[in-house]
């Protein structure tokens, strides 16, 4: 059975190890390998814990997901790779989307086909790409795609 609820500091190493393992996926995917961050060198480049929106997905008691968003975009979203491709994904954006219904922006590494995808099934809508260099890591230029959607 899988919960949704807000992280928690006894949350940090599951996190962490979610993070990692789906960044380097997710940076693959976009031809980035080497820019590769652990998540205690991202988080506080980029602000983790400052998101009003902070929530964490529990599968049968053991933390497989987390997300990060504002009021208006959804920032992070990192399932555990040995968990992917069990709407874990998609619980978290639904419950963001539900908790946030301004949420109307979201960003996905130009490559990362299957988060352009969870998007898009959530009515975002690819409006166009942007380069530029990576948030935290800036001695590498990414190409994003930009989805934008109706908030109602």
């Amino acid at each position: 059975m899988l919960t949704i609820r807000n992280y928690e500091q006894t949350d940090w190493n599951e996190i962490k190890g979610i993070h990692d393992g789906a960044r380097k996926i997710e940076l693959e995917l976009a031809g980035l390998s080497d820019a590769f961050l652990p998540l205690e060198t991202a988080a506080e480049r980029e602000g983790l814990f400052e998101y009003p929106g902070l929530f964490v997905a529990e599968l049968e008691h053991t933390v497989a997901g987390f997300a990060a968003c504002t009021e208006e975009e959804l920032a992070w979203l990192y399932v555990d790779p040995e968990k992917m491709r069990r709407g874990i994904g998609r619980s978290l954006t639904e419950y963001a989307l539900k908790k946030f219904p301004g949420i109307s922006y979201v960003e996905a590494l130009k490559g990362n086909e299957p988060a352009r995808k969870l998007y898009e099934n959530f009515g975002f809508t690819v409006t166009n790409t942007e380069t530029g260099q990576m948030p935290g890591n800036e001695d590498f230029t990414v190409e994003v795609y930009v989805l934008k959607r109706q908030a109602p």
